[in-house]
């Protein structure tokens, strides 16, 4: 990856944050019943957020620009100076309403995921027009699909009128669907998104190996789809099987946001796809390691393969 000053790598992300409150217990109660909150934590969150601090701990060279919307309150002034400590940009990040508040209850590797999201959380068309410039100098966008499709759109649209590649992260439907893919270089769902995008259910690996091949059909070059025990990577010409470790799963959150850092991370240094796949497999494995699967990346780097070494090297 480039590391001149002026010449970073520039990554954009467009999605959601918000503020997290994670709480460890041990059982959930019944109605009417309470328990003990054993660990808890509070801080910056939501997928898009996630996606960028990812981004900046396995590529801490990279310029990461967040565009999403925090509310105008103190846990958004909050979020938005974590965010900078962290290291992402914050020039984007539109402060209005009230911030998204996202409740993670974990109980013995389970999660229950409370959500307050309002209207005014989304990614609006004006935030990504106020954005524009950033996505046309960038290296790669990441879209998180859970956003109005009129923005995603725009966003993609602006990416691909300036030749940068897009990475779509989850799912959207509606006429907005097939309109993404067409522009995606590479696309990340797990199996309840993949469904959504080819409207046929995911069950089993020979199921994503069938949906991928499908979706680099419509264009993509790369599409990584998860199941319950793995996620498949495939391009053209070929696919890997990554099966789910033997890591404790502390908690499942996060573990989709950090797959994505790593295959963006991947892409644009030019790993070969088993590699792309390889770095976000591994990335996925440190997230579910955590409580609140907030990314602690730094470090996190299979090895990679002789293409790969050759690349970074500069031989072709």
């Amino acid at each position: 990856m480039r590391g001149a000053d002026d010449d970073r790598v520039r990554f954009v992300v467009v999605g959601h944050a918000g503020r997290d409150l994670v709480l460890e217990v041990d059982g959930i109660p019944e109605a009417g019943g309470s328990t003990e909150v054993r660990r808890r934590i509070e801080r910056l969150g939501g997928k898009g957020a996630s996606i960028a601090v990812g981004l900046r701990q396995l590529a801490p060279e990279a310029s990461v620009v967040l565009v999403a919307a925090l509310g105008d309150d103190d846990a958004g002034a909050r979020a938005v100076e974590e965010a900078r400590a962290l290291g992402v940009g914050t020039a984007r990040l539109a402060r209005r309403g009230t911030t998204a508040l996202l409740v993670d209850v974990v109980d013995d590797g389970e999660r229950r995921l409370l959500e307050d999201v309002t209207d005014a959380s989304l990614v609006t068309e004006a935030d990504v027009e106020a954005a524009a410039d950033d996505i046309r100098a960038a290296d790669l966008l990441v879209l998180q699909l859970q956003q109005p499709a009129g923005a995603l759109l725009a966003a993609a649209r602006v990416a691909v009128d300036a030749d940068v590649p897009v990475l779509l992260d989850g799912a959207v439907e509606g006429e907005a669907r097939d309109a993404l893919v067409g522009m995606a270089a590479a696309v990340r769902a797990d199996a309840a998104e993949a469904e959504l995008l080819l409207g046929r259910p995911i069950a089993s690996r020979e199921d994503a190996e069938a949906a991928a091949a499908s979706l680099l059909e419509q264009g993509p070059r790369l599409v990584a789809l998860a199941v319950e025990d793995g996620d498949v990577v495939a391009w053209h010409g070929g696919a890997r099987w990554f099966p789910h470790g033997d890591a404790p799963v502390v908690d499942p959150t996060g573990a989709g946001d950090a797959f994505v850092a790593g295959i963006a991370v991947g892409l644009v240094r030019g790993d070969a796809p088993e590699e792309v796949g390889g770095l976000g497999a591994a990335a996925a494995t440190a997230a579910v390691q955590r409580l609140g699967g907030h990314p602690e990346l730094a470090g996190v780097q299979p090895e990679r393969g002789e293409r790969a070494r050759r690349l970074q090297g500069g031989e072709r």
